[in-house]
Formats: structure tokens, sequence, C-alpha cells
């Protein structure tokens, strides 16, 4: 399939995007709760502060997010991070333009319990070009113990 092909067919951000800015966007998705976007619903994860390049996903733990080790599954993390870094990107993106994960590195720096405890994913633009942007995260607990950290790359459709 063509670039062209994909691009022709407006996508879910492109319709939610319309002529608000990527800032509005997010402060929309926060206000509607952890149902706005299909894996918020699904994780029960919900934006807890939003600026422009710069946004907080939080999660509480729960049993059924476990691996075979009985700590949080690696891939709640980076789908933690991921969402943070990149809405992070849209965050910062002008009316109708649009982003998508180019790229996704999660390094986990210690395993998270599955006892209810509350984490905390923050995205942050470090550069926003023209066509490709990068972010960095990291995933903390209430009292400020660090998890994991991430980097993202993201193609941006203006």
């Amino acid at each position: 399939m063509e670039l062209t092909e994909v691009m022709s067919e407006p996508e879910a951000g492109e319709r939610s995007a319309g002529v608000l800015s990527g800032l509005e966007v997010i402060r929309s998705f926060m206000d509607r709760g952890p149902t706005a976007v299909g894996v918020s619903g699904l994780l029960g994860m919900r934006i807890v502060d939003v600026e422009e390049g710069m946004v907080r996903f939080a999660l509480e733990t729960r049993p059924d997010f476990g691996n075979p080790q009985g700590t949080l599954h690696g891939g709640i993390t980076a789908t933690l991070l991921d969402s943070a870094m990149a809405c992070a990107v849209h965050s910062s993106l002008p009316p109708g333009a649009v982003s998508t994960t180019v790229d996704l590195s999660v390094s986990y720096l210690r395993a998270a319990p599955l006892d209810g405890r509350t984490l905390v994913a923050e995205g942050r633009v470090l550069h926003l070009g023209g066509r490709l942007a990068t972010a960095e995260g990291r995933v903390t607990d209430d009292t400020g113990r660090l998890y994991a950290t991430g980097t993202t790359s993201c193609m941006v459709f203006r």
C-alpha cells in the first residue's frame, strides 16, 4: 500500500482534530476521561495533566496486568509511555496536523508491583520538526520512584 493511499482515508485522529489545535484535542481527551480513546478505557489510563509539549497519564496497577513473574507486564509500561510521549507530541501540533509513532524505546529500571499503586508516565517533546518529532518519557509512582524511561520518534502529517 502506498503512503498516499493510507493518507487519503481520514484517520480517527484527523477526524477528531478538525480545526482544533493538538493541545485542544488532548485537553478534550482529558475532559472525556479514559473512554475517550480505546486503549485508555481498556487499561484504565487517564490524562492527569497537559500543557503544550507535556502530557501525564496515570493508571493503577492490578493483578490482571501481571507477567509470569508476578509484576507489571512490560507491555503495560510501554503503552503508558507511548501514550504520554505521543500525546505530548500531539499537544504541540497546529490545527489539522496529526502524528504517529515511528519508533519506541523503553528502558525498564525496576519491577512494578501489582498492588494498586498509581504509576504516572510523563512525556515531553524534545524536538518538533516539519516531519519528525522526538519525545522522552519517564514512569514514576506517587513516591517518585523511577520504574522506566523511554524515547520516541513520531512522523508528523500537516
